[in-house]
């Protein structure tokens, strides 16, 4: 069945191959200046850009991009905008437990502003703040999925604890034993439609792009920056570093962030019936709760984006472009999709996709300047950097002013993850890792003693 459902499934992100992409703007050729130059057209990069605009029009800001605007990870992934900052309630309560009320509270005001500033702008990217559903597969699951229900509960959050048969009155599947709605905790975006239209935000305030231009060096210049690129260079007083698990430009984040490669499937639109056969009324995004999860969400045209489950790191970090398909990882998602809604067995695949999430050891994105605070960096989202994004384009700027603020204050700005070990001895690690994580899910999600290792050092690693 999963063969002939991935036959004609077509090898590129779905939502880059859509019709509206903008031109891309022309090299960078020759010298120019700026007071801020972005590293990276991403989320990171168009934030970091559209934010220091809002902050003071007078500022000259240009975005360099090694490809095309949203190219990598942002035109790639699920598209579920997070409020959390954490990577998640959980990670956030166990790692930050002083401040996830604040940080909590940072989060849902910084979707807010998301939804404000899609609406501001016009970006029509299908933002609906559906909410998130958690299901459980298995009791172990189901035990974690309450636990975690009792905490945000007392804390305030809107999320609501649903049974058997109320979780499949939401998403009907015959593998749910219950589930956890946080009802305004996410909204679901197109990526590359939002990525487009912050885009074309920026340049409606002034800012300047060029593409097709990867930063091959950073050097000093006067009291400012320099960018290099293999046609010309950019020198700015300030330099906002955004290429996620793409950067080489500064050194030391080699440290801390591993490229790790996450797979996608798109199934063909449904039919009204198909559909109905699995209710989905209130169209929330959905993931499941074992270590290698699951998230999948309905599209405006009645697709299911399926993702997730088969993290792959390639030993030494290698990100090449053959990577981004693995037809093995395909048919094991396909396997897991049909084993979740048998009565969708007629469904096809319609694309087939990988690209590269940054990871950093705490899963949440970490922040930082160097060169006497003359550039900024925000990296090591972990997949769900769709909202934390925008948070960490404003510690950059609050960072590159020199000003103190509520989020420069959190202990999840002035911290850092713990690094990796160098290679040859992080593959192994994180090879152990997965498979550690892998026989954790097979046996009632008991963590063997290399996890609980990990757990004691603070990396308590999931996929």
């Amino acid at each position: 069945m999963t063969s002939s459902a991935l036959r004609d499934a077509r090898p590129e992100p779905y939502w880059l191959s859509q019709t509206g992409a903008p031109d891309p703007a022309a090299p960078l050729d020759g010298l120019d200046t700026a007071d801020l130059a972005v590293v990276g057209a991403g989320y990171s990069g168009l934030w970091t850009a559209l934010l220091a605009k809002e902050r003071d029009p007078g500022r000259d800001v240009v975005v360099i991009e090694a490809g095309t605007a949203g190219w990598a990870a942002s035109g790639r992934n699920g598209g579920f905008c997070a409020a959390s900052l954490t990577h998640g309630f959980d990670n956030g309560m166990t790692r930050f437990p002083d401040e996830i009320s604040v940080l909590e509270r940072l989060g849902r005001a910084n979707l807010d502003e998301i939804g404000e500033t899609v609406a501001r702008y016009g970006i029509e990217c299908d933002f609906a703040r559906v909410g998130e559903l958690s299901v459980a597969t298995s009791e172990w699951q189901w035990r974690g999925l309450r636990e975690g229900y009792a905490a945000a509960a007392a804390r305030g959050n809107d999320v609501v604890l649903l049974d058997q048969d109320a979780v499949r009155g939401e998403v009907d599947s015959p593998t749910y034993i219950g589930g956890v709605w946080n009802r305004d905790g996410c909204a679901m975006v197109d990526p590359a439609r939002l990525v487009w239209g912050l885009r074309a935000a920026c340049l409606s305030l002034g800012v300047r792009f060029y593409e097709q231009s990867p930063v091959s060096r950073l050097s000093t210049s006067g009291a400012g920056l320099r960018l290099h690129t293999w046609r010309g260079r950019v020198d700015a007083g300030q330099v906002a570093l955004a290429t996620g698990a793409h950067g080489k430009l500064l050194r030391r984040l080699g440290h801390y962030v591993v490229p790790v490669y996450d797979y996608v499937l798109m199934t063909e639109p449904l039919t009204p019936v198909q559909l109905k056969s699995i209710g989905w009324r209130n169209r929330q995004g959905v993931g499941d709760s074992a270590n290698q999860f699951h998230y999948y969400r309905l599209t405006a045209d009645n697709r299911i984006l399926w993702g997730g489950y088969d993290a792959v790191y390639y030993n030494g970090g290698r990100i090449e472009p053959e990577q981004d398909q693995r037809p093995a990882t395909f048919e094991v998602l396909a396997a897991h999709f049909f084993a979740t809604f048998p009565q969708l067995a007629e469904v096809r695949f319609s694309h087939k996709w990988g690209g590269v999430i940054d990871t950093c050891s705490r899963f949440s994105g970490f922040f930082g300047t160097a060169h006497g605070g003359k550039l900024a960096y925000a990296v090591g989202y972990t997949g769900l950097g769709v909202g934390a994004t925008r948070f960490g384009a404003n510690v950059m700027l609050d960072l590159l002013s020199g000003s103190r603020t509520e989020r420069t204050s959190l202990q999840l700005v002035r911290s850092r993850p713990m690094p990796f070990p160098p290679e040859p001895v992080r593959s192994g690690v994180i090879q152990l890792t997965r498979w550690s994580i892998a026989q954790a899910d097979r046996h009632d999600g008991r963590r063997n003693l290399w996890l609980r290792a990990l757990d004691k050092v603070g990396l308590g690693f999931d996929s």
